[in-house]
């Protein structure tokens, strides 16, 4: 599997940047026009003759910056559909002028600092989404935003941790976060809603109907995000409950919005959400299939991170067990690509049979119980990190093989809704930190994903921190994000009997018609 490098490099998108540097003419009785309308006027042709307008913190600071500055002056400004604000104004410097683009997701939020007048990549981080400890999934979270004080707390949350992680971010490049006028955000949208302070009720409730879809620029202090008092957000919109900015600013990272072949992306995450199309149409579904794919379905189960096991190999004859884990440490758990391959790997060494159940003649020695179901030995205590034996048992083989069908049968779905097979695609791109490390061949082996030739799949690695970025860097990007929004036809899969009937059919391994995968050696 190709893997896309999403680093933006030095100088990318400058012809169309939302920094420029302009001269101020000197005021005389000749032309005795007022600062800010000649400062506007400067500024109308390099940015393609967009409307300006100036933020108020920006019209008060002005008249110290006229005087200490000698003329030329770095201009940020931030808007959308041909009007844009001026956010920043200072003497010309040769330093970055950074924005925040921001992946704000369920479980972890990723953050990157990006010169928004070169294009480079200054800095990356991520942490642990503070709601959390609210609650592990959007569901628990807006029942918590139901309770008085209960969305405040949640808002709070995010935006503190934001802010902060944006500080530091900034003070190891030597900026202050006060450097920062330009922030631009994807999420789901339960997550955008919390970022917003918006009641997320309805997001889970009949008719399913989000308080806000479209958002856009919003001033940052007035969702709790500590920048400059002038920086403004773009918050990019959802296109319903269960798909959201996240996917738009995917689908913009990807570029298959604007090709001609037909193109497939997926991304797991706390769902299975994918998008089919090209440049002329774009068909999109979401599915909850994510947590088991995401290594959720196993007391051992963990996110991609040091000590989790991200590939195994079992030899057939011996039945010999050999991990690789992120960092090269003893085991801790296993993340999700870990969990496909070691599926796949018992599958092709004869240990679990075509519906996934353990065989037990064939892992001798490896058998016990957990909570008197039967399990398998993957790590014993003493070659774990923690002294406890990894244990895979036969529900959590259960889950995983539910979650790949359900997987698998979205996809099936979504292509027969417009008439393609699986082989009508020119790419079949994976999203995010899953996408990263999986092994195409052992989620085809398991029947996750269709059989295709493995020059097709493409590992885009963040396409929503990456199509944040390009927000940030090319002022076309949020009418394109606007242009995918209203391509895009959604599915609901809830209320599609074909998903049903074809998710029973899909699962066994790699599946009840083995001819849909005929690159799999079925063990005899």
């Amino acid at each position: 599997m190709s893997t896309a490098n999403s680093n933006t490099q030095p100088g990318a998108h400058t012809k169309s940047a939302w920094v420029q540097t302009v001269e101020i003419p000197a005021p005389s009785l000749e032309n005795n026009t007022a600062f800010v309308e000649r400062l506007c006027s400067q500024l109308e042709k390099p940015m393609g003759g967009m409307k300006i307008s100036v933020d108020m913190e920006v019209l008060k600071a002005l008249p110290k910056i006229l005087r200490t500055g000698e003329g030329a002056m770095d201009c940020t400004l931030f808007g959308q559909g041909g009007e844009a604000v001026l956010v920043g104004v200072a003497p010309k410097k040769a330093g970055p002028l950074p924005g925040l683009a921001v992946d704000l997701g369920t479980t972890r939020v990723v953050l990157r600092l990006v010169d928004m007048r070169t294009g480079q990549v200054l800095k990356e981080s991520s942490f642990d989404n503070p709601q959390g400890r609210i609650g592990p999934d959007v569901l628990a979270r807006i029942h918590y935003a139901e309770q008085e004080g209960g969305l405040e707390e949640l808002q709070s949350l995010i935006g503190q941790g934001i802010s902060q992680e944006g500080a530091r971010l900034a003070a190891a490049c030597g900026l202050s976060p006060k450097d920062v006028y330009c922030v631009a955000a994807a999420g789901n949208t339960a997550m955008t809603h919390l970022l917003l302070g918006a009641d997320p009720y309805w997001i889970i409730r009949e008719p399913y109907t989000p308080m806000v879809n479209s958002p856009g620029f919003l001033k940052c202090q007035d969702i709790g995000l500590d920048f400059a008092k002038s920086a403004r957000v773009y918050v990019f919109p959802n296109v319903g409950s269960y798909f959201g900015g996240d996917l738009l600013a995917g689908i913009l990272s990807s570029d298959m919005y604007c090709k001609e072949d037909v193109s497939m992306l997926v991304d797991v995450g706390t769902n299975a959400e994918v998008v089919v199309g090209n440049k002329d149409w774009l068909m999109a579904c979401a599915g909850a299939a994510g947590p088991a794919l995401e290594g959720g379905v196993t007391a051992m189960g963990m996110l991609a991170g040091p000590g989790a096991i991200e590939k195994v190999r079992i030899d057939p004859k011996t039945r010999e067990f050999v991990f690789q884990t992120i960092g090269g440490i003893k085991p801790v758990g296993i993340c999700g690509s870990g969990v496909i391959d070691l599926a796949a790997q018992l599958f092709l060494a004869g240990m679990i049979d075509l519906r996934g159940k353990l065989v037990p003649a064939a892992c001798e020695g490896r058998l016990t119980e957990s909570d008197e179901i039967p399990a398998l030995i993957i790590v014993s205590e003493e070659d774990s990190a923690n002294g406890r034996a990894l244990l895979f048992s036969q529900a959590d083989l259960d889950s995983l093989v539910r979650s790949k069908a359900a997987m698998y049968t979205i996809l099936r779905t979504i292509t027969n809704t417009v008439g393609l097979a699986f082989t009508d695609l020119a790419e079949f791109n994976i999203a995010g930190t899953f996408g990263s490390y999986i092994d195409p061949v052992s989620a085809i082996t398991i029947g996750m994903i269709p059989d295709l030739p493995l020059s097709t799949y493409k590992a885009l690695g963040n396409t929503s921190l990456e199509g944040a970025t390009q927000v940030l860097l090319q002022r076309e990007a949020v009418g394109v994000v606007r242009e995918i929004r209203e391509k895009i036809t959604y599915m609901e899969l809830n209320v599609n009997l074909e998903f049903m009937n074809r998710f029973s059919a899909a699962k066994f391994i790699p599946h009840t018609n083995p001819a849909l995968f005929p690159s799999v050696k079925i063990p005899q």
